[in-house]
């Protein structure tokens, strides 16, 4: 069988926003179509391979734990779906390995290997991080029980996995802990030129938030 890969896409496009169209913590639907377009653009300029890295793109966040129960129950049901519209077993397995690779996890995981892997992920990151990372912040903070900020609890440096998914923090120390580092992670000349601007965009935000709540900067 040939692989009709506009199909695919479609297909599992369709999937996807079905997925997460309510979805309420900055994960959803709108989030993947943008981390969707900025990694065709990134792929493009960087010679990707833009099939994979537009499904990767797609699915990354249908087994992220912060959605999910079981990963690995939701990494089976992810190739079950891509096998049954036909890609190939070393895309899929490609696909996979970029999903479970890709995730900053407090700073735990291990630096991606392939280009596709460093392309969906630049363009996750920079989803994170500018105006849009901004609100996803604060979006994510309130749909866990984060406060927006509080003098009290310390800027976290070095985490275990559990220990970043599970200790207290705030909306704003999270800039400390997550977002201001992404500019220097990305991984491609294309993502670092376009995080300049959106880095620069966080610091004036803090700037302005340390202003005007007259709270003194970590």
């Amino acid at each position: 069988m040939i692989m009709d890969k506009d199909k695919v896409l479609q297909e599992t496009e369709k999937m996807v926003k079905t997925a997460l169209i309510d979805e309420k913590s900055g994960h959803d639907w709108l989030h993947i179509k943008r981390v969707k377009g900025t990694a065709i653009e990134i792929a493009q300029k960087e010679g990707a391979d833009v099939f994979v890295v537009t499904l990767a793109a797609l699915l990354h966040d249908l087994a992220d734990e912060k959605i999910v129960e079981s990963e690995e129950k939701a990494l089976s049901e992810i190739r079950d779906f891509l096998l049954e519209l036909g890609v190939d077993g070393e895309d899929i397995e490609h696909i996979l390995t970029i999903i479970t690779t890709m995730s900053f996890k407090g700073g735990n995981n291990r630096p991606v290997e392939s280009l596709e892997a460093q392309v969906v992920q630049d363009a996750d990151r920079l989803d994170a991080i500018g105006a849009i990372g901004i609100a996803r912040c604060f979006t994510y903070s309130g749909k866990v029980g984060q406060p927006i900020y509080n003098p009290d609890l310390g800027v976290r440096d070095q985490m275990t996995i559990e220990e970043y998914r599970n200790n207290k923090s705030s909306a704003i120390n999270h800039f400390y802990e997550k977002l201001l580092k992404l500019k220097d992670l990305m991984n491609t000349e294309t993502a670092k030129e376009l995080a300049a601007s959106r880095h620069d965009f966080m610091e004036k935000f803090l700037e302005q938030f340390y202003q005007e709540t007259r709270e003194q900067r970590p």
